[in-house]
C-alpha cells in the first residue's frame, strides 16, 4: 500500500464526492455474516484504487441477549477498527443499519414495525443517537451514516417523518454529521420530500432486476419461474440508453434540487453469464460516470463481487491470495 493515501474529498448533503467502493458483509447478519473487519480487505480496496466501503450492519449483533433495549458497546469497538483502518487507507466508510429496530427488507419480520410503532421508532432514534455520539465530530470526509436500508411498502409522507425522527436524534448528538437515505421502494424511487432534512440520497442499480437477480434463490419469483437466460441488451429493448432515462434522469431531476446522489448498492449474481454481467457492468457504470456518481458494489467477496463469486464461467486468477475475477475487477476499475 502506498503510505499516503490520497485524501479523501469533501463531502456534503448537497455534493456527495463521486466515491467507488464496496459493501463489505461482515455484520451484515447476526445468523451467518457476523465476523470481525479485516485490515486486508481495506488495504486490496486501497491498492486497487476504491476509496468507499459501506457497512450494512445488522442491530442484533450489538444488542445484549436478543434484547433491543441494551446496547452491547463492545460489538463497536469493531467499527472503530473498521474506521482506524479507513483512515489509515484513505477509505470513507459509511455506516449503515441494514436491519434497523422494526425494520429489514429481509426476512424474519421485525416484531414491530418503524413506520408505525413509536416504540421502534424511539429504540432506532436511540441507538442512531448512540452511534453520533461514539463517533461524533469526526469529519464527514471519513464517515457518513445510511439511516435504513431500502425502505418499501410506505409513502414518502410516513418515509419523511421517521426519518426526521432518526435525523433529529443523530444531530443532537452530532450536528454536522452526513446522514444519507436510500430512496424509496427498496431504493430505486427519489424522495423529494427529504430536502427540509438536508440528506443526501442514495439510489440502487438492480434494474433490469430479471437479469442482475437470475436464479438468485431467495428471490422466488424471479429464480423460479422460468425467465430466459439475461442477454445485454435485453430483448424487449432495455439498453443503457433506456437505463438512463428510467434509472438516471429522475435521480438527476432531484440532484437538480441541491441534493447528493450515488449509487448505494449494485451488482449481478453470479447465475447471470459472465460476458452477459460485464456488457451490462460496462453500460451502467458508464451512465453513472456521466451522471457524476460514486457507487458501491454489492459485494466485495462473494456472489456479487469480483473475489470468491463462485461462478462456474470464470477462469479464477490469484490476485493478492484472493480467488478474483481479474476481468470484473479490471472494468470496475476503469470506472
Amino acid at each position: 500500500m502506498n503510505p499516503k493515501p490520497t485524501p479523501l474529498p469533501d463531502a456534503s448533503w448537497r455534493k456527495l464526492p463521486r466515491w467507488r467502493g464496496f459493501n463489505l458483509l461482515n455484520h451484515y447478519s447476526s445468523t451467518w455474516s457476523n465476523r470481525p473487519f479485516e485490515e486486508r480487505e481495506f488495504r486490496l480496496i486501497h491498492d486497487w484504487g476504491f476509496n468507499y466501503a459501506r457497512l450494512p450492519l445488522d442491530y442484533r449483533t450489538w444488542t445484549v441477549e436478543g434484547d433491543w433495549n441494551r446496547i452491547d458497546e463492545t460489538f463497536w469497538r469493531d467499527i472503530d477498527r473498521a474506521l482506524e483502518f479507513g483512515r489509515q487507507c484513505g477509505i470513507h466508510i459509511c455506516v449503515n443499519f441494514h436491519r434497523a429496530p422494526g425494520y429489514c427488507i429481509n426476512p424474519p419480520v421485525e416484531p414491530q414495525s418503524l413506520w408505525t410503532s413509536e416504540e421502534a421508532q424511539a429504540i432506532c432514534a436511540r441507538h442512531w443517537a448512540f452511534v453520533a455520539k461514539r463517533y461524533r465530530g469526526i469529519h464527514n470526509r471519513e464517515l457518513s451514516f445510511d439511516l435504513f436500508n431500502e425502505p418499501k411498502g410506505l409513502d414518502n409522507a410516513t418515509y419523511y417523518r421517521v426519518a426526521k425522527i432518526l435525523c433529529e436524534a443523530i444531530h443532537r448528538e452530532d450536528p454536522d454529521r452526513l446522514i444519507i437515505c436510500d430512496g424509496n421502494e427498496a431504493g430505486t424511487i427519489p424522495v423529494p420530500e427529504l430536502i427540509p432534512l438536508q440528506v443526501a440520497q442514495s439510489t440502487r442499480g438492480y434494474q433490469p432486476f430479471e437479469l442482475t437477480h437470475y436464479k438468485a434463490p431467495w428471490v422466488k419469483d424471479i429464480g423460479s419461474m422460468g425467465f430466459p437466460v439475461p442477454t445485454w441488451p435485453m430483448p424487449d429493448g432495455y439498453d443503457q440508453a433506456r437505463h438512463w432515462r428510467e434509472c438516471v434522469e429522475p435521480w438527476k431531476a432531484l440532484e437538480a434540487r441541491g441534493v447528493g446522489v450515488m449509487v448505494g448498492e449494485w451488482g449481478v449474481y453470479n447465475q447471470t453469464p459472465h460476458d452477459v454481467m460485464l456488457r451490462f457492468a460496462e453500460s451502467v457504470l458508464g451512465n453513472w460516470k456521466k451522471a457524476g456518481w460514486g457507487w458501491a458494489l454489492w459485494n466485495l467477496s462473494g456472489d456479487f463481487g469480483p473475489l470468491d463469486s463462485k461462478r462456474s464461467d470464470v477462469v479464477y486468477e490469484n490476485v493478492d491470495d484472493c480467488f478474483t475475477d481479474l476481468s470484473y475487477l479490471e472494468l470496475l476499475r476503469r470506472f
